[in-house]
């Protein structure tokens, strides 16, 4: 009975390891590609810096954040968001 149940402890333990090593990866993969934004809207410019798995991703994600500080309201925030970025730069 005492060898079924280390047998069991070993299978846990390996599924324990293996989990955190999927997530390990799939973390570091989410922020592969690093971006600086920067918008202009309504006379005022604002830049953010965002991570993601692409391209699309991270300079959205960093259009997002600019947007939100820039605009007043959720409206205005379509609005910016629908504006193509000012400038896009890679980030080491």
């Amino acid at each position: 009975m005492a060898q079924k149940s280390n047998k069991i402890r070993w299978i846990v333990a390996l599924g324990a390891i293996a989990l955190i090593g999927i997530l390990a990866y799939s973390t570091l993969q989410q922020t592969r590609e690093r971006y600086e934004v920067c918008v202009a809207f309504k006379g005022a410019m604002h830049c953010a810096t965002a991570a993601g798995s692409s391209y699309d991703q991270a300079v959205r994600s960093a259009q997002e954040i600019d947007c939100q500080l820039l605009s007043n309201g959720r409206d205005e925030n379509m609005v910016c968001l629908a504006n193509p970025p000012s400038s896009v730069r890679t980030v080491k």
